[in-house]
């Protein structure tokens, strides 16, 4: 998104708050494209206890790291829309957080 800072405007990332500085004149979006690399860090998907209380839970899965069979999972799209979505898992027991591909 387009930011005026007074005497400069900079491109602000709406997900990670990254800037790049504009040249010349305002930004316009239909001639401007910058793209913003996100590290695989900024990609990472964490949840916390606190979180895990309102998502479903699944007995038809196996934690790769305890053996449990049972774990809180939810669905995220981490690809191009025309790919399936990714399944997370975290095991109710060891908490330990696997994905599977769709």
């Amino acid at each position: 998104m387009p930011k005026d800072l007074g005497d400069r405007t900079v491109l602000v990332c709406i997900k990670c708050s990254n800037t790049i500085e504009v040249s010349g004149k305002s930004p316009s979006p239909y001639r401007t494209t910058i793209a913003v690399e996100h590290s695989n860090k900024e990609r990472t998907v964490v949840v916390s206890n606190k979180e895990v209380r309102g998502l479903p839970v699944t007995k038809d899965v196996v934690c790769p790291k305890c053996g449990w069979r049972e774990a809180y999972y939810w669905v995220v799209q981490t690809r191009a829309a025309d790919e399936p979505s990714t399944r997370f898992f975290k095991c109710t027991k060891c908490s330990h957080v696997w994905r599977e591909y769709e």
